[in-house]
């Protein structure tokens, strides 16, 4: 038994239910509920712009990820700039 997974919010889908459309140029995309088919079909919304789709939630972490990074390098920079400037004013 494959398992399958929504095109649009990346749920499981279960056997037996969901819908199966293939497009012109041979893409097969699977959806669980109409609300994924006509999001991403007719109204052509992306995934990672819909909150309540998974790859939105994981492109938001990778996100946070990455700040936190930045964050985490730009305050140890700080510090060393501020244990220089301190040695420096001490021996004027």
């Amino acid at each position: 038994m494959e398992i399958r997974y929504c095109s649009f919010c990346g749920n499981k889908i279960e056997p037996g239910t969901g819908k199966m459309f293939v497009r012109k140029d041979g893409t097969i995309l699977f959806f669980d509920k109409s609300k994924c088919e006509k999001n991403y079909l007719k109204l052509g919304r992306e995934p990672r712009k819909v909150r309540w789709t998974k790859e939105f939630t994981e492109a938001k972490r990778s996100l946070k990820a990455e700040q936190q990074n930045q964050n985490v390098k730009n305050s140890s920079e700080n510090t060393v700039e501020n244990s220089k400037s301190k040695t420096e004013n001490q021996n004027v």
